[in-house]
Parts: structure tokens; C-alpha cells; sequence
């Protein structure tokens, strides 16, 4: 059983306020993203200033003082110090102390009062640098009390409030959910005891560390958006302190000591820190808690005559230390983030309200060594009664005999378990040795190489930081820039925007004048209209009653018409029913007669339609048969003719295989002497060779003909069905082209036939005659050849019977086509005769239906327009009886419209008094405004994002190196070969002395501007490339004939031309970049930086090119031409400067 009590036996002569301390903890990362900074804490003047404007309104600032704050960058033992330090020396004296942690969930009281442990596990309870204030202080009591080296004894108890139930975290039990009575203590009114609560005595600060991770276990916690470890209950956590003092006159004396540590529960915001069902209950208890606390605070500030300390089960157990005798500290945690803004102030207010409330401490009164063996007389008693009742429950028994065994047996296992620890406590030392010295060299080891990982780590981040400096920096400065000149066209587009709108001001002042006399003439023209409107009414009045009047006579003519009207009517119904009748005859009797027309129409055209449907039988039957019957001939014939022909090649293609053979052995046993009679033969053979390839190229165009004719014939035929004649006069047109194209690539096959034979027998002719008159003895192998050029020439005679009995073939086919096409074509004419006699006998019938028709209507129409005369007469008298009466209403009309005009005639008058004399008009004054367009700027240059900048520089220097790296690429190419460029060497002296006549510099380092020098350089024209390449031809080429040389010259012409275009744009466009390129660098840097920085370095890839080589040929002095042409065809144009 605990008592929160504190009998006092020393007062006090004057009260001491509560101790309020504030403590703010850092930014999270959460808070640093969505928000600002509105607490700055000054530690030195004890102020706590909160922003409660913007983040710029230093007008809107409150500020809060304390007996001590502590900034974000406070540590635990700064807190402790400043705080729990001083108080534990007034425990020690025998007061009662209270610390405890108010504020918002999420802003440190569980941290600032139990702390954290260290993630590496590292250092103890004592030594963590992130331990809280409960086991620091529990290690500083024992520490002071063994330096006092009095005697003195600790006890400590884990109070948890959950849901207003009170519940023992240090129970040995294992129903942590067994709820505690609360009782108010009948020592002390203000105190209260909880029954039940067990109080551990510790001996050592290690039992503390243990029960605090105890009782921190079985705490309720859970996660919320605001904190992932909240705490859902309150805790306090209390320690007692008994110490043993000696009087002077010796007596015994216990002096107590208590501290009530406590860690509140934060207030929080249930749509803030999402939490629902069982959270949310728990939110509504805390907040129901710390709202009765509040107005506790209140009450005692206020000094009212009733505190509500009942009203929860926190205040009731803070009711000693909020106004009792207990000296109490407060620790108010807040945020420094603007989204908490609201529960800050609120935990300000009540912390700046909780320093004016006044305790009166009271020193514990000492007990003597008789009260304090009383008390210990009245435990063991209870003890006694508890054990005498556990006995006659359960009682365990044994004999004297088995308790001495038993107790002998203990003691030597307790002497050889002595001896074991003696064992294990000298192994562990070695071990602890052995293990710190293993630890230590870890240690080091590892910490050199994190060190020098970190080092790298660092020297890598550093660079990329550089890099990513310089690139920021060219990337701000280019978007300053853009921002400069957006700024300046706003201010200039703001001036014309004030500029006009002081004259829209001016107008719109003239315009008010101008309204307000209109409003006085409306107001006067108003009242003029109210008298007039009365007028009016009198004289419109008057006129309604002749109205009504002459209404009155008009009705009755109407009356009078309407009568005659409707016997007019019935006349004419009755003549059109007869009418009716009559028609309704006439129109069936026609529509029997052009019945029976269509009914014969109908079969004529049915017969028509079958006779077509055999005609086209017919045709589609002969068209078959045809295509079939020339599918048949082709097969037949043409392809017997492709495969004589095919033969006969092959056999040619040996006969000049053979003929070759024999040439070469002719050639190797002439040998020498017959060298010319080799080449001619050899010339021979290739021309042989040739025409019979030619030979065969025609026979595989004549195949592809004779295959693309039978396509379109075939193709012809399925086209026939549809358009009947016109289409097969067509393909007999086309069929007669083909055949005719055939008739014409046979003949041209005859033709290099028998060119060849010619050619083949005048050569082979030649040959026998020379090597006859040579030499004899080659008589039998000459002999041999001409037996087998005679064997050619049969083959080639059976050839040209092969092409005759194709030509035959082919005329015949052709006219076989062209007798079916004109019988086909006789048939089709035929049956169109046929169709149009039909059709003439069907359009006679038609004629003769109309016919009847006709006269049938005329009959009708006679006998109708008959019947008709008779009801005109009729109709006739009654119109003019009509027309009588309504001549005679006429004149009694026109009396009423006079009368009627004399009314209108005399309100017109009124009316135009009224409009002409008694309205007031509007007279211009001049001074009204003129309607005029404002000429202004009606869109305003919006500045481009950041995004949009950046993406526009990266484009800009990404087109510039794929520029460059074009210029690369095209000047590695090279246009012109060696000889060339030895020629243009050897002129470009020349024009290097030209320009340095105009120049006056002497060489290439002449300090003029470089950009100068470039620019002289691009206006040179290019040399003329023609003649170079013309005249430095190389000497060891073999000689051309004229014409061939005429036309290879023509050829290099042409070449040198295109080349000198290309030159010339590539020179122009180089020109202009080099152009471009000093400009812009023109508010950088000097010409020679750009030289320096541009040219120099790529000097040697812009060497390849043409054109800039010529610009550098012409500035090196003809001193050093030689040498560095030299150098430069040893190094292929690679020429560095």
C-alpha cells in the first residue's frame, strides 16, 4: 500500500510557486516540409516568443516568461541539471517532491522523462547521453547515499492511469489488468493512498534500470499520425526514501523522502492523429483528464473556494502537489512547427497560468527508532495472520529427522555452489580481459575504416557538389537573366497600364456629369409624363366607347355574311359529291386499262430476261471453252519451242566450252611465235561469249513475254463476260499486239544468230588460214577446231528451224484467235438484234397503252367539266347577291373609320403637345467624353517557370555540341586526295603573300585580335580546285587516248564542281558560327580568350577541313612552308598548331 501523502512536522513561514519549465524539441521531417518555425527560445532571458502572424509580421509576436527554457538544441543532462539536480537535495532534506511533463502528444515528455536507450547499446543508463530523467535521478540517489555512508532503504512503485483506472505496472501477478482503489489518507486531508499498489524495495541502481524496462513493457502505447510511439496513459513513478539519522543526544531517527515522477498522457487532436474506435476513446479519456488538470490550474490561480480535484482520478492524486505542501516542478513540452500552432499556445496559457499557483512545503515529520519498530511490530502481526491463515488453508508439515537431512543437504549444495561462483567469477574476469582487448582492436579496426570510408565517401560528395554548383550557377545566372528582362518589360507595360487608366478616370468623371443631367431631364420628363398619362386616359376613354359601338354594328354584318356565306357552302357540297362520284368512276376505269398494259408489259419482259440469261450461258460456255483450247496450244507448242531452244543453248554453251579447250591447246603448243594469233582468239572467244550470253537474255525476255501475254489473255477473258463486245474487240487488239511483239522477238533473235555464225565462221576461218601458213606441223589440232566450229554451225542451223517452227506456230495461233474472236463476235451481234427487236415490239405496246389511256381520260373529263358548267351559274348568282351586301357594309365602315379618325386625329395632337413642348431633351454641353479606343498593352509577359528556363538552356547547349560534334564529324571526312592537296600547297603561297600584303603582319603570331584574323581569313574566295587536280596528275599513270581523256577530264569537271559548292557552303556555314560564336562571347570575354579557349583546342579536327586549312595555309610564313607540308603528309593531315 502507497500513500501520496506528507505529514509535515516543519513549515514553511512563506509559500513557493510551482516551478514551470518549457522545453521545445526540434523540427521533425514531417514538420520540415509542410512547415515553418513560430517559437524562437531565448534561454538567457527565460522568454518564450511565439509568432502568431506570417512568417514576415514581426508585429504579431507574444511572448511568455519562465523560471527556465530550454531551446531544441538542449540536451538530457542539461535538463536534468538545470531541473531534478537541486530538487533531489530538498528530498534528501525530507521533503516531498512532484516533476512532471504536460504538453501535446508528439513533443517529448516520455523522452524528456524516461529517455531513450542508445541504438549501438554502447553506453549504460548512466553514462546514455539519451537517458531521461528517471534513471538519472534514481542513479544520483544512490550515488549521494553511498557517499553519505548513512544507512537508508528504497522503495519504488509504477502507477498507471488508463481510462480513469488506476492499474499497478509493477505487480508480481500476472493480470496486469487488475484495477486500483483509490482512498484519501487519514493522516493528511490533502494526501491519498491507493490500496494494493506494491511498493519493490531496490538495493542497487541495476534493480531500478531493470524494473523501469519492466513497467516501460507493460505501459500502453500506440501509433498515431502525430507519434509512432504515444503514450495512452498516464504514469507516475514514485520513490521513497527512508535515511537512518543520529541526534546529538543520540536517538535514532528515520528520515523519509518521496518523489513523484510523472509522465502525463499528451493532448492531442483526433482529426489530426487519426485515431478511431478504441484510440479514439482512449484520446477522449486523456483529453477529459488533462482538461480537469486545466481547470484545477484555473481554480487555484483564481483562487476559488472550490478546487475540482475529484472530478479525475490525475488531479485527485496531484492534490498534494498542485496547492498542498509538496514542492512541485512542471515541464511543458511544445512544438516549434506552425501546423501545431494552437495546442502550443493552449499549453503556454496553462503553463503561464500553473506559475502563479502557490504550494507551502512541509518538511516530512522524522519517525523515532519506537515508531518505526511500532510499525514494523504492526507488519510482522499482519504477516502472522496472513501465514497463520494460509496454514489452516494449505499447511505443508515435516518431520524433524527429514528437515535436518534437508537442511543438511542445502548447506552443501549452497558450499559447493559457493565454490562454483568462485570459479565462474575468476573465468569471467579472464574472459572480460580477454574480450575488452579483442573489442578494443575491433573497435580501432572498425573505426579506422568507417573513417576512411567516410572519407571517400565525403571526397565523392564533394565532387559531385562541385559539379552540381557549377552547373547551378550557369543555370541561375542564364535564369536571372531572363528574370531581368521580364521584369523590365513588366515595369515599362505597367507605365502604359497607368498612363491609361488616369484617362479612363478622367472619362469616367465626364461621364458621371454627364449622367447626372441626364437624370434631371428624366425627372422632369416623369412628372410631365404622370399629367399626360391622365390626358390620356380621358381621351382613350372616349374612344373606347365608339369602338364598342361600331363593334356592336360590325357583328351584325358579320352575322349577315356568315348566313349568305353558309348557303353558298351547302350549294357547293352537294355539286362536289356529284362531282366526287363521277371522278371516282373515271379513275377506276383507267386504272383497269393500265392494269391489263402492265400485265402484258410485264410478260414481255420476263420472256426478254430469260432469253438474256441463255445468251449469257452461252458466251461464258464459248469464252471457257476458248481459254481452255489456248491454254492447250500454248502448253503444246510454245513450250516444245522453249525447250528446243533451251537445248540448243546448252549446246552451244559446250561447243564453246570444247572450242576453249582446244584454243588453249593451240596456245600452248604455239607458244611464242604465236602470241598475236593467242589474243585474237582470245578476243574471239570473248566475243563468242558475249552474244551467246545476249542470245540468251532474249530467250528469257521472249519466255517472259509469252508468259505475260497468256496473263493479259487470260486476264482479257474474265473482263469479256462483263463488258460483252467492246471488251473482246479490245483483247483481240491486245492479243494482236503481243503476237505481233512475239513475231518481232523472234525475228531479233535470227538476227544475232546469225551474226554469230558469221562472226564464229569468219574468225575460225582467219585462224585456220594463219596457222596453216605458220606452221604445218599443228595441222591435225587445227584441223579438230574446224570440225568443231562446223558442229556449231549445224547447231546453230537447227536453231533457226527451231525459231521457224515456233514463228509458224505462233501465226497460227494467232489467227485461230482471231476466227473465234470474229464468230464470237458475230453471235454477240446476233442476239443484240434479237434484244432490240424485243424491245421495240415492248415499247409498241407501251405507245398503244398510253394510247388508250388518253382517250379513256379525255371521255371522262368532257362528261365532269359538263356537270360542272351547270353548278358555276349557280355559284355565279350567289356571289353577286354577296357582293351587294357587301358593298352596302363598305359604306357604313367607312362612316365609323371617320369617326373613328377624328379620335385619333385629336389624341395625335395630345400626344404631340406632350412630346414636342412639355419634354425636356438632353442638350450636349461639350463636355462629355468622345467614344475612343484605349490603347494599351493587352497581355502581359509572363515570366517563364523555372522548369521551362532550365529546359531552354539544356536545349541550347545540347544543339551547340551536337553542332560541334558535326563540324567534327564532317572535317574528318575530307574531301580531296593527296595530289590535290599537294597542289594547293604549292598555290596557296601565293595567296598567303596576297594576304599578307593587305594584312601587314608577318606570321602567325602577330598579336592582332584573333577573331580579326578569322574573319579576313573566311572572306577569301576558294581556290579553284579543277585545275589542280587536272595538272598534278600522277607522272606514273599510263597514257589515254584523246577522246577517253576528253572524257575523264569532263568527268573530273564535274566532280570538282560539286565539291567546290560543297566547300563553299561549308565555308559559309563555318563562317557564320565563328560569327555567331564571337558575338555571343562578346560580353564575356576578350577576342584572344576566345582564340585561346575556342580555336586552340580543337585546332587540329578543324585542320581536316578544307576550307580551314586553306585559312591556315595562308597565315604561316613561306619561310616554314616547306617544313610543316613535310609534317603534315607524314601525319595525314593531322596538323596541330
Amino acid at each position: 500500500m502507497s500513500s501520496f501523502n506528507g505529514g509535515g512536522a516543519k513549515r514553511e513561514e512563506k509559500g513557493r510557486n510551482i516551478q514551470v519549465v518549457v522545453r521545445c524539441r526540434p523540427f521533425n521531417t514531417m514538420e520540415r516540409k509542410s512547415s515553418h518555425a513560430v517559437i524562437d527560445c531565448d534561454q538567457n532571458r527565460k522568454e518564450v516568443i511565439v509568432k502568431t502572424g506570417g512568417v514576415n509580421d514581426k508585429a504579431s509576436r507574444k511572448t511568455y516568461t519562465f523560471d527556465m527554457v530550454f531551446g531544441p538544441a538542449a540536451k538530457q543532462i542539461d535538463v536534468y541539471r538545470s531541473v531534478v539536480f537541486p530538487i533531489l537535495d530538498e528530498v534528501f532534506m525530507g521533503y516531498n517532491c512532484t516533476i512532471f511533463a504536460y504538453g501535446q502528444t508528439g513533443t517529448g515528455k516520455t523522452f524528456t522523462m524516461e529517455g531513450e536507450r542508445s541504438p549501438d547499446g554502447q553506453f549504460t543508463w548512466e553514462e546514455d547521453p539519451l537517458a531521461g530523467i528517471i534513471p538519472r535521478t534514481l542513479h544520483q540517489i544512490f550515488e549521494k547515499l553511498t557517499e553519505n555512508g548513512t544507512e537508508f532503504s528504497v522503495k519504488v512503485s509504477l502507477l498507471e492511469i488508463y481510462n480513469e483506472e488506476l492499474f499497478d505496472l509493477l505487480s508480481p501477478t500476472e493480470d496486469v489488468n487488475e484495477r486500483l482503489l483509490i482512498f484519501d489518507d487519514p493522516r493528511n486531508k490533502r494526501g491519498v493512498v491507493v490500496k494494493g499498489l506494491e511498493e519493490v524495495t531496490v538495493h542497487n541502481k541495476d534493480e531500478v534500470y531493470q524494473i523501469l524496462e519492466w513497467g516501460a513493457a507493460k505501459r500502453r502505447t500506440a501509433s498515431t499520425l502525430m507519434n509512432s510511439y504515444s503514450s495512452r496513459s498516464h504514469s507516475v513513478f514514485s520513490v521513497t526514501i527512508h535515511m537512518k539519522e543520529i541526534t546529538m543526544d543520540g536517538e535514532e531517527l528515520v528520515k523519509i523522502g518521496k518523489l513523484h515522477l510523472v509522465d502525463l498522457a499528451g493532448s492531442e487532436n483526433i482529426g489530426r492523429s487519426g485515431a478511431v474506435d478504441k484510440r479514439a476513446r482512449e484520446a477522449g479519456n486523456i483529453n477529459q483528464s488533462l482538461l480537469t488538470l486545466g481547470r484545477v490550474i484555473t481554480a487555484l490561480v483564481e483562487k476559488r473556494p472550490h478546487i475540482p480535484y475529484r472530478e479525475s482520478k490525475l488531479t485527485r492524486i496531484l492534490q498534494d502537489s498542485l496547492g498542498g505542501r509538496t514542492k512541485t516542478s512542471i515541464i511543458a513540452t511544445v512544438s516549434p512547427s506552425s501546423s501545431n500552432m494552437e495546442e502550443t499556445m493552449s499549453t503556454l496559457e496553462y503553463a503561464c497560468r500553473a506559475k502563479n499557483i502557490m504550494n507551502k512545503p512541509e518538511v516530512n515529520q522524522k519517525l523515532t527508532k519506537r515508531t518505526l519498530i511500532k510499525e514494523y511490530t504492526e507488519e510482522i502481526e499482519r504477516l502472522k495472520r496472513d501465514l497463520i491463515a494460509v496454514r489452516e488453508k494449505n499447511g505443508v508439515y515435516l518431520s524433524s529427522e527429514n528437515y535436518e537431512s534437508m537442511m543438511t543437504q542445502i548447506t552443501a549444495h549452497e558450499e559447493q555452489i559457493a565454490e562454483y561462483v568462485d570459479k565462474i567469477i575468476i573465468m569471467e574476469e579472464e574472459l572480460r580481459k580477454v574480450t575488452e582487448l579483442f573489442e578494443d582492436s575491433q573497435t580501432k579496426l572498425e573505426q579506422c575504416t568507417a573513417d576512411l570510408d567516410e572519407k571517400h565517401k565525403r571526397l565523392e560528395e564533394t565532387s559531385k557538389d562541385l559539379q552540381q554548383t557549377k552547373e547551378k550557377l550557369v543555370e541561375e545566372e542564364f535564369i536571372c537573366s531572363e528574370v531581368t528582362s521580364v521584369h523590365e518589360s513588366l515595369y515599362n507595360t505597367a507605365g502604359q497600364l497607368l498612363s491609361t487608366a488616369d484617362a479612363s478616370t478622367r472619362d469616367v468623371s465626364g461621364l458621371h456629369d454627364k449622367l447626372d443631367r441626364k437624370k434631371k431631364v428624366e425627372n422632369h420628363n416623369k412628372q410631365m409624363q404622370q399629367s399626360f398619362a391622365e390626358r390620356m386616359d380621358g381621351a382613350l376613354s372616349s374612344m373606347q366607347r365608339c369602338v364598342h359601338r361600331h363593334g356592336a354594328k360590325h357583328n351584325e354584318l358579320l352575322s349577315s355574311c356568315s348566313q349568305a356565306v353558309d348557303g353558298l357552302l351547302m350549294m357547293n357540297e352537294v355539286a362536289l359529291k356529284s362531282t366526287v362520284t363521277t371522278m371516282e368512276s373515271l379513275v377506276g376505269g383507267v386504272r383497269s386499262v393500265v392494269a391489263e398494259g402492265v400485265a402484258r408489259c410485264r410478260e414481255k419482259l420476263q420472256q426478254h430476261e430469260s432469253v438474256c440469261l441463255q445468251d449469257k450461258e452461252s458466251l461464258l460456255q464459248l469464252l471457257e471453252e476458248h481459254q481452255q483450247d489456248m491454254e492447250d496450244v500454248l502448253a503444246a507448242r510454245t513450250l516444245m519451242g522453249l525447250s528446243a531452244v533451251n537445248e540448243l543453248s546448252d549446246v552451244l554453251r559446250s561447243s564453246v566450252e570444247k572450242q576453249r579447250a582446244l584454243a588453249d591447246k593451240v596456245e600452248e603448243s604455239v607458244g611464242l611465235f604465236f602470241n598475236s594469233l593467242h589474243q585474237d582468239l582470245d578476243s574471239l572467244r570473248e566475243e563468242a561469249v558475249h552474244r551467246l550470253s545476249s542470245l540468251q537474255d532474249e530467250q528469257d525476255k521472249l519466255e517472259d513475254r509469252i508468259s505475260q501475254a497468256q496473263e493479259r489473255q487470260r486476264l482479257g477473258m474474265q473482263q469479256t463476260i462483263q463488258f460483252l463486245q467492246d471488251q473482246l474487240n479490245l483483247l483481240s487488239m491486245q492479243s494482236q499486239q503481243d503476237y505481233a511483239d512475239l513475231r518481232s522477238a523472234s525475228e531479233a533473235l535470227k538476227a544475232p544468230a546469225l551474226s554469230l555464225q558469221e562472226s564464229i565462221c569468219s574468225g575460225c576461218s582467219s585462224m585456220k588460214d594463219q596457222a596453216t601458213a605458220q606452221a604445218d606441223l599443228h595441222l591435225t589440232t587445227t584441223s579438230t577446231l574446224a570440225s568443231s566450229l562446223h558442229q556449231t554451225q549445224q547447231h546453230v542451223e537447227e536453231m533457226k528451224g527451231y525459231c521457224a517452227d515456233l514463228h509458224s506456230s505462233i501465226s497460227g495461233l494467232v489467227d485461230r484467235d482471231l476466227r473465234w474472236n470474229l464468230g464470237v463476235r458475230d453471235h454477240t451481234e446476233r442476239q443484240t438484234q434479237e434484244h432490240l427487236s424485243v424491245m421495240e415490239k415492248v415499247s409498241a405496246e407501251a405507245a398503244s397503252l398510253n394510247q388508250d389511256v388518253d382517250t379513256c381520260c379525255t371521255n371522262q373529263l368532257q362528261t365532269a367539266e359538263k356537270e360542272l358548267s351547270g353548278h358555276r351559274e349557280e355559284v355565279k348568282q350567289a356571289l353577286l347577291a354577296i357582293q351587294n351586301q357587301t358593298s352596302m357594309d363598305q359604306t357604313i365602315l367607312e362612316q365609323q373609320q371617320a369617326e373613328l379618325e377624328d379620335h385619333v386625329e385629336a389624341n395625335q395632337q395630345l400626344v404631340r403637345k406632350f412630346l414636342q413642348s412639355e419634354l425636356q431633351q438632353d442638350i450636349p454641353t461639350g463636355t462629355t467624353p468622345q467614344r475612343r479606343e484605349f490603347e494599351y498593352p493587352r497581355k502581359l509577359d509572363k515570366s517563364r517557370s523555372r522548369n521551362e528556363l532550365l529546359e531552354i538552356l539544356r536545349r541550347q547547349q545540347e544543339e551547340l555540341q551536337a553542332a560541334l560534334e558535326e563540324e567534327k564529324e564532317e572535317e574528318e571526312k575530307g574531301y580531296l586526295a593527296a595530289a590535290a592537296a599537294t597542289s594547293f600547297a604549292m598555290r596557296g603561297t601565293a595567296a598567303f603573300m596576297e594576304y599578307e600584303t593587305k594584312s601587314g603582319r608577318a606570321g602567325p603570331g602577330n598579336p592582332t585580335s584573333p577573331r580579326q584574323s578569322v574573319r579576313k581569313n573566311l572572306e577569301f574566295e576558294p581556290l579553284s580546285t579543277t585545275a589542280l587536280i587536272l595538272e598534278d596528275r600522277p607522272a606514273n599513270l599510263p597514257a589515254k587516248p584523246a577522246e577517253e581523256a576528253q572524257k575523264h577530264r569532263q568527268q573530273y569537271e564535274e566532280m570538282v564542281a560539286q565539291a567546290k559548292k560543297k566547300e563553299m557552303k561549308e565555308a559559309q556555314k563555318r563562317k557564320k558560327q565563328l560569327e555567331d560564336r564571337c558575338k555571343l562571347e562578346e560580353s564575356i570575354g576578350t577576342a584572344a580568350q576566345i582564340w585561346n579557349q575556342e580555336i586552340l583546342p580543337h585546332w587540329s579536327t578543324m585542320c581536316t577541313s578544307r576550307r580551314v586549312r586553306e585559312l591556315w595555309w595562308q597565315g604561316i610564313p613561306p619561310s616554314v612552308r616547306g617544313k610543316v607540308w613535310s609534317l603534315a603528309v607524314g601525319n595525314e593531315l593531322n596538323i596541330t598548331h
